[in-house]
């Protein structure tokens, strides 16, 4: 049984999905990052960064326990436990993984920024705000011309890569951006969105998912509280 240590964001929800896909059995933990669960020490033994998700598997490489964080680095991880996901030849391997590093280097930061500074940051910077928003909307014109020549990311088939990249694109409209402009996206957002393995992922710890109002959690996440040291 593999257990889960996350909370329903972006990050969070990818390895949910992949476990569902793989149809491996887990538990999920709820860290609240608005209440800092994520500084709990025993979380940080198993996230040093102080991010979710994490997770911890007794059936690990050599039968042996192991434990992991980084999203991108999980959904290798069970990718290459389960056969699945990853391309079926060495070239399809690294076509999928040059698009999981867009998503970890590109996709998941900038579309992070847009929706810090268009949604959560104490003030608006209208620099800032144009920045990001027009970062966004390229990598979506990056996504768009690949979906027009391929029915997935990284190809004809669905992969890890797809599974890193859907849940970023949920939030669409929060990063000023209409699926409409995109009609390559969309048809992938739709097809993806379908699935009844992502639709149980996006519901894995949904219900105790809160607005982030408060000033604590705001503090913790993006104030001084994130940057003590622990």
């Amino acid at each position: 049984m593999i257990d889960v240590y996350s909370w329903a964001t972006p990050n969070g929800h990818k390895v949910h999905i992949m476990l569902e896909e793989c149809g491996l059995p887990y538990t999920a933990h709820a860290i609240d990052i608005g209440a800092g669960d994520q500084f709990a020490p025993d979380f940080l033994k198993i996230s040093p960064n102080n991010k979710i998700p994490a997770i911890t598997d007794p059936d690990g490489p050599d039968g042996k326990p192991i434990s992991l964080f980084e999203s991108g680095a999980i959904l290798i991880y069970l990718a290459g436990k389960t056969g699945r996901f990853l391309g079926n030849t060495v070239r399809e391997k690294y076509e999928v993984l040059q698009w999981v590093m867009f998503q970890m280097g590109g996709l998941g930061p900038m579309l992070g920024q847009a929706h810090h500074f268009r949604l959560y940051a104490p003030e608006q910077i209208e620099y800032a705000v144009n920045r990001y928003s027009n970062e966004a909307r390229r990598l979506y014109q990056v996504m768009d011309k690949q979906l027009g020549r391929h029915a997935y990311l990284a190809g004809d088939e669905y992969t890890i890569a797809d599974i890193a990249c859907f849940p970023w694109t949920r939030s669409h409209k929060n990063q000023g951006i209409d699926l409409a402009d995109f009609p390559n996206v969309k048809r992938w957002f739709d097809a993806i969105g379908a699935r009844p393995a992502v639709q149980r992922g996006v519901a894995v710890l949904a219900d105790k998912r809160k607005p982030l109002t408060d000033d604590k959690a705001k503090d913790l996440l993006f104030g001084k509280g994130q940057y003590q040291k622990r």
